[in-house]
Order: C-alpha cells, then structure tokens, then sequence
C-alpha cells in the first residue's frame, strides 16, 4: 500500500495534470499580477513547455477566465451570454 502512494506521488510529480497547471497558473496570476494569457506563457518559457500542449491542460474555469480576459482586451466579441463579474 505504500508502495503504491509513493508510486503515485512520483507521478503526480513527474506529470502534469488539469488541476497542476491551474493551480500554477492561478498562482503566476496573483504573485506575479499577470494577466492569465501571460501567466500561461511565462509558464511554458519557464518549464520548457510547448504552447500548442496547453489546451489540454486547460480547465474549464481557466478557459472562461482566459475568455473573459479575452473580450476585455476586445481580441474576441461580446456574446449575448451573460457573465458574472469576475
């Protein structure tokens, strides 16, 4: 049973995961006082991380965040959905 928490350790180490990069990510955004989109990229530059691996390892909290900043700075269009005040 050790064994087996210890082997599992290593992975979640080694590799990784949605919830990983996001809480990275979040953690870039509120020490550093970046935006998410610069958050991600200062992510990859600094762990050698290809850009085109990071839809993967998006959430779909992060992925509304990295939207809504997106509209803010007019690179996408409004939608008609309504969206909570972030």
């Amino acid at each position: 049973m050790e064994t087996l928490t210890n082997i599992q350790t290593a992975l979640n180490d080694k590799f990784l995961s949605q919830s990983k990069f996001s809480n990275e990510i979040e953690n870039i955004v509120s020490s550093d006082n970046l935006t998410y989109i610069e958050a991600i990229i200062q992510y990859c530059e600094d762990n050698n991380l290809e850009i085109e691996n990071v839809p993967k390892l998006l959430s779909k909290p992060l992925k509304e965040r990295i939207r809504c900043e997106a509209i803010n700075l007019n690179c996408l269009r409004k939608s008609s959905r309504a969206k909570l005040p972030l």
